[in-house]
Parts: structure tokens; C-alpha cells; sequence
């Protein structure tokens, strides 16, 4: 399989960007930076429902980002879509008192390559930029002086119909099978089959980062090599053993039939000559006669002459 995207090696050295002066090599980090800009860049009073960009600094460039405001009974009544990412009817914010601000990501190739050092993607290459969902309160803090806004992470769970997440435009991939990644906030990667629909929609249960991924075809291999050579080297073994086993059995039962066969022929040799009759021409026929007697009968009317005289 032809590989896709950027070199792993290249890839994360492209992911070592400065922020204020310290290398950002978190993910959670560098969605609270996100974060924080959206919410200081948005107007408090934008429309509610309305989608906007939001223009992060030159530290962070590469990274798209989008913001919309919803309230979170509309959310569930009527669902909602921003840029890659469909919620459907049904899907509820927890925990949410009125307001939730949903923050779309699109790391772009560069910054994706941060998820190699965070994530365990051993076997697996990315093939589109990481995509992210995060949601936090959108209600301003009547404890504040200022009102001000304490945007605190929420989550979204899926209703009947789950989340979608749409690669279509962002996957780039010649050959191989790409499988959705999901990527959970302990660390963990899960890997899963794309929707049954389309091979570029993924598709969730909760708001969080997606990616799509295909095998690595050298690690996969690899990976095998060593299996193979155990079932071949395991395989042989057995199959020697009982070659071997079934060897001997054949070799005891020819050697039991040879000396069996040859007592045979020494019973029967010595049976013949015990019991041999002498072979005379009898015509053209060979035929056995018995031998002549040792002692020559004797006439009967003779015997009685002899005994009388």
C-alpha cells in the first residue's frame, strides 16, 4: 500500500511549536488555548444558532477553528451542524443550565502529528487532520462581578442516531481501507469500521477528536513476520515428531511381518525335508513317488514252506 500524508519523523518535528517561549506537546493544552481564544475573540452577544470563524494567532497557525451558540433544549429538539460534524435530534449537553458554546477544530496536518506523542499509534498512519468537537457553558457567572463567563467543559451524548463526522473533504488517501480513529481523554485510541454509508463518515456516541487512519503497511508487516516463522518453526516440529512416530510404526510392523514371514518359510523348509517324497517322470509329468521300502516283503506261500520244513 502506497502510504499517505507526511513521514512520521517529519511529522512531529512540524509539531514542536513555540508558545511564548515553551513547546506546546500536550493536546489538552492546546485545547485550553483554543478555548480561551474563542471565548475572547466572540462577541458575548453573538446570534445564538449562528456559526462563526475564529482567528487564532500566528503561534497557532494551520489550525481552523468555529464556534456556535446553542441553548441546550433547542440542541436537543432540533440537532444541530457545524462544518464535519452532525448531531442529530436527541442529543443532550451534561451538564448544561441554559447555554452551550460548541467549538469545532480542524488541527490540519501539521498540528495533528502532536496526537503521535500523546496517543499510542503504533501500526497505524493518519491519513486526514485530526477533527474536533468540545463543548463548554456559554452561561455567564451571576456569582462575577463582571458577569463574566465560566466556560467549563460539557458533553455531548448522542440521542437514538448518533454523531457523524465527515471526512469527505479533508481525508487524503490513494489506497487502503481508512478506519475511524477516535481519540478519548484518557489517553486511550480506539479504532473503529467507517459508516456502513460512506468509507470517509465516522460516526460517535460523544463529542470529543476523530481522525481517520489506515494500516501501516511496514509496521503490519513486520508485526506478522514474527508470528509466521513461530506457527512455521511450531508446525514443523509437530509435523517432524509425527512423521517420525508414524515412521517407526511402519518400520516395527514391516520388521514383524519379515520375521514372521521367515518362520513361515523354515517350517514349511523343514516340514519339507522331513516329510520330502522322491519327483519321477511320470509321461511328461513330474509327480512325487514315495521311496522303496527297506525291508523286502515276503511271499505268504513261502513263509508257511519254512515254517513246515
Amino acid at each position: 500500500m502506497k502510504k499517505s500524508g507526511i513521514p512520521l519523523t517529519l511529522m512531529i518535528l512540524l509539531s514542536l511549536a513555540w508558545c511564548d517561549g515553551e513547546i506546546i506537546r500536550s493536546v489538552h493544552v492546546l485545547d485550553l488555548m483554543i478555548r480561551d481564544y474563542t471565548f475572547k475573540s466572540v462577541d458575548k452577544n453573538f446570534k445564538t444558532g449562528t456559526a462563526e470563524s475564529v482567528k487564532l494567532p500566528s503561534k497557532l497557525a494551520g489550525i481552523s477553528v468555529d464556534t456556535v451558540r446553542f441553548r441546550c433544549g433547542s440542541l436537543t429538539r432540533y440537532g444541530a451542524e457545524l462544518k464535519e460534524f452532525h448531531l442529530n435530534v436527541g442529543v443532550t449537553v451534561h451538564p448544561c443550565i441554559e447555554r452551550v458554546m460548541l467549538i469545532r477544530q480542524n488541527m490540519g496536518s501539521n498540528w495533528s502529528s502532536i496526537y503521535y506523542s500523546n496517543y499510542d499509534l503504533s501500526g497505524y498512519q493518519l491519513v486526514s487532520p485530526i477533527l474536533g468537537l468540545l463543548a463548554y457553558n456559554a452561561d455567564q457567572d451571576s456569582n462575577s462581578s463582571n458577569s463574566s463567563i465560566n466556560p467549563f467543559q460539557l458533553g455531548i451524548v448522542s440521542g437514538d442516531k448518533p454523531l457523524t463526522i465527515d471526512f469527505t473533504n479533508a481525508t487524503k488517501l490513494n489506497e487502503g481501507t481508512p478506519l475511524c480513529a477516535s481519540f478519548e481523554g484518557d489517553g486511550r485510541m480506539t479504532v473503529a469500521k467507517a459508516s456502513e454509508y460512506s468509507p470517509f463518515v465516522c460516526v460517535a456516541k460523544r463529542n470529543g477528536h476523530f481522525g481517520m487512519v489506515v494500516v501501516d503497511s511496514e509496521v503490519d508487516e513486520y508485526n506478522k513476520k514474527p508470528i509466521a516463522q513461530w506457527k512455521v518453526a511450531v508446525g514443523s516440529t509437530i509435523g517432524a515428531a509425527l512423521g517420525a512416530f508414524l515412521l517407526g510404526l511402519l518400520l516395527v510392523a514391516m520388521l514383524v511381518r519379515v520375521k514372521k514371514r521367515s518362520r513361515m518359510v523354515e517350517m514349511e523348509r523343514r516340514a519339507y525335508e522331513e516329510e520330502a517324497l522322491q519327483v519321477s517322470m511320470v509321461g511328461h509329468v513330474r509327480a512325487p513317488t514315495a521311496s522303496g521300502t527297506r525291508t523286502t516283503p515276503t511271499l505268504e506261500h513261502d513263509y508257511i514252506n519254512s515254517h513246515l520244513n
